[in-house]
C-alpha cells in the first residue's frame, strides 16, 4: 500500500523505515513542526523527585534542555520511554498506554509526600494530568520545552496524492494531527477525495477528531501504541 505519513519528524521518517520493512510505499507528509523553546533555559530538575513525560518529543525536549541523566521518568508510552533511554537517561518506566494509564503509573510507584513532579509539556497538552495527580495528593509543575506548530497549507505530497488518487491509506497519530489534516483538506476544497482512503489512528481520540464519513474506512489501534496500529494495517 501506498501509506501517507502526516506525524512529525524525525518520527515521521522512522515510521517510513518502518513500513518499507513491512513492503509498503510510504509518503511521508508531516502536519506538524516541533521546536524547542529556546527561552525556556535548563528546567532545575533536581527540584523534582521525577519527571512525566507525555510524548517521545518531550522526551527530546528534556534531554536537549538538561545534562542532568538520573532523575526519575515516567513515560506515557513505550516510544516516548524508549526515546528517552536512547537520550541517556538511566531510570525510565513506561506507562505502556495514555495519559490515564500514566496517571495510575505514578500514583501506584510515587508517594507525594517525597516531592514535586515535572510535566514536560509543549505548547498544546491533551488530558488532564495536573488535574487527576492533583486530586490525588500531587503538585505537578509544568514547564514548556517545545512548541508543535501546524503547517498552514496542504502540503503537496498530501494534495497531489489525493488529485492523483495515489494514497490507499493514511496513518494519524494525534487528535491535533488529525483536526488540522480536516481543516487542510476542507481549505483545498478535496475533501471529497478522502473517498478512496483508509485511515488508521492511534486511538479513539484521534478517530473521535476526524470527519469519519469522509473515508474508505476508519481503524483504531487497540492500544495507543506505534507497534499496535501497524498491526491493523
Amino acid at each position: 500500500m501506498r501509506i501517507l505519513v502526516t506525524r512529525p519528524q524525525p518520527d515521521a521518517d522512522a515510521t517510513a523505515e518502518i513500513l518499507r520493512g513491512m513492503g509498503h510505499e510510504p509518503v511521508v507528509a508531516p502536519l506538524l513542526e516541533i521546536r524547542q523553546l529556546a527561552k525556556a533555559g535548563s528546567p532545575e530538575i533536581e527540584r523534582f523527585q521525577a519527571v512525566l513525560i507525555t510524548s517521545a518529543n518531550g522526551a527530546r525536549a528534556l534531554a536537549r534542555a538538561t545534562d542532568r541523566r538520573d532523575t526519575q521518568i515516567y513515560a506515557v508510552g513505550a516510544a516516548s520511554a524508549e526515546t528517552a533511554r536512547q537520550a541517556g537517561f538511566s531510570s525510565v518506566e513506561s506507562a505502556d498506554g495514555d495519559v490515564d494509564t500514566l496517571e495510575a503509573l505514578v500514583a501506584e510507584r510515587v508517594d507525594p509526600d517525597n516531592g514535586n513532579l515535572l510535566h514536560v509539556t509543549g505548547s498544546v497538552t491533551t488530558g488532564d494530568l495536573a488535574g487527576k495527580l492533583g486530586r490525588a495528593g500531587f503538585f505537578i509543575e509544568a514547564c514548556q520545552l517545545y512548541q508543535a506548530n501546524t503547517v498552514s497549507t496542504l502540503p503537496e505530497a498530501i494534495e497531489g496524492g489525493l488529485q492523483q488518487h495515489s494514497l490507499d491509506a493514511m496513518l494519524v497519530f494525534s487528535p491535533r494531527t488529525a483536526r488540522t489534516f480536516m481543516k487542510l483538506v476542507k481549505k483545498a476544497k478535496a475533501i471529497e477525495l478522502l473517498s478512496d482512503i483508509n485511515v488508521f489512528c492511534l486511538s479513539e481520540a484521534v478517530r473521535a477528531a476526524l470527519d469519519c464519513a469522509c473515508f474508505r474506512g476508519v481503524h483504531v489501534a487497540e492500544r495507543p501504541e506505534q507497534d499496535s496500529l501497524l498491526r491493523i494495517l
